[in-house]
């Protein structure tokens, strides 16, 4: 089947070389989706095992319109009861980007009237729609002419992974930081670092990954488990192999915050994640401690200028270059920030640089080599 994997922008290369490794064929990148091909266990795969996938499409009509009307009968001539039953229910979510329709609210409603007479036509009876927790969520795509109508096999978007009980203000989602763990190459072969853990999403993602752990192996559910041709025993299956992989940590994971309430929130997360054995959770201001191992891989999002004004802003980056420097020579350290001015103020040369999205904020993600003195001297050494 051909499948439509959807993720966060500037995580596209990511999400190919998760698909290769789960098997997937035909791959082609395209704009925060990956498209791609393979049997129905990738789809249950790629559910299960992706950390950085949001959704899973599956589609199933295409065809071109040039007016509304054109929409109605397109999917009126789809055979819909090969994926519902009439005592089922829908709903349709819509994303329009097209001269013929002006508002995709409009768009979905006649997709969901079209999918109604069909089934009139056929039974003289109608699926009931329930917008919250569908049977079969349809996703209606239009791009100028095009129409795709897709299955939507998630449902509830992957990001939800259902470990996490307690939230911060702004929490960044499940999916991005895990995208920020694998861009930063983090493989669980070095303690791992996040001096200002807010809720504890980055630790609690890198002890998943240290573990092996699925990232849906907390989730009570996926839309395909409603779909007409579920395969149980092969979701099992697709399960026990993700079960088998699980580990113990080769590395331990250190999250500390400055304020308290971080903490709790962060412990309370890593414990329904099962990772209280991994990630060592504790109160510590960033800029006033010593890295809490000689060596390792240092990620951090630290607050940025929504909060906090201006020149204290700069002040406050200056002060993470210092610490950085000092404490934690021998480190790799990542920054993800959406205040690329700031940045600046850390005066160290990054040595790589990613641009992503972090909800509506455009961030950057910049990895830093630190080294005892000079970097040649460092290298001298070395060699």
């Amino acid at each position: 089947m051909k499948l439509i994997v959807k993720t966060l922008y500037g995580l596209e290369e990511v999400l190919a070389s998760e698909l290769t490794a789960m098997g997937a064929e035909k791959i082609s990148i395209l704009n925060r989706a990956i498209a791609v091909e393979g049997p129905k266990s990738l789809l249950y795969k790629v559910n299960y095992n992706s950390r950085v996938a949001l959704s899973v499409l599956q589609p199933v009509a295409e065809f071109n319109i040039s007016n509304q009307n054109d929409l109605y009968n397109g999917v009126v001539s789809f055979d819909w009861d090969h994926y519902l039953d009439i005592d089922k229910t829908y709903a349709v979510a819509a994303v329009v980007n097209s001269g013929h329709f002006t508002h995709s609210g409009y768009a979905a409603l006649v997709v969901k009237d079209a999918i109604a007479d069909f089934f009139r036509h056929l039974t003289r009876r109608r699926p009931s729609v329930d917008p919250k927790s569908p049977d079969l969520l349809v996703n209606l795509h239009i791009s100028n002419e095009k129409v795709t109508i897709s299955l939507d096999s998630t449902v509830i978007p992957l990001y939800k992974r259902g470990y996490r009980r307690e939230q911060s203000e702004a929490p960044l989602s499940e999916v991005l930081a895990a995208g920020i763990i694998m861009l930063a190459g983090w493989k669980a072969d070095t303690a791992l670092v996040d001096g200002m853990c807010g809720s504890g999403t980055i630790p609690a993602e890198a002890g998943l990954i240290a573990c092996n752990i699925a990232p849906g192996k907390f989730r009570k559910s996926f839309g395909f488990m409603r779909w007409k041709d579920y395969d149980a025993a092969l979701f099992r299956s697709v399960k026990f192999d993700a079960e088998k992989k699980e580990r113990k940590s080769p590395v331990k994971i250190y999250a500390g915050d400055i304020s308290s309430d971080a903490v709790r929130m962060t412990n309370i997360n890593i414990t329904e994640a099962r990772l209280s054995d991994t990630v060592e959770v504790s109160v510590r201001d960033f800029l006033q401690n010593p890295a809490p191992v000689p060596e390792g891989t240092l990620i951090i999002n630290p607050p940025y200028g929504l909060r906090i004004g201006g020149e204290e802003m700069g002040k406050f980056y200056g002060d993470i270059g210092t610490v950085l420097k000092h404490n934690y020579d021998g480190y790799t350290a990542w920054i993800l920030s959406g205040d690329k001015e700031s940045l600046k103020s850390v005066a160290l040369k990054p040595f790589r640089k990613f641009d992503l999205l972090n909800g509506d904020i455009e961030c950057r993600l910049q990895g830093y080599k630190l080294y005892q003195g000079s970097r040649k001297a460092a290298i001298a050494h070395r060699h």
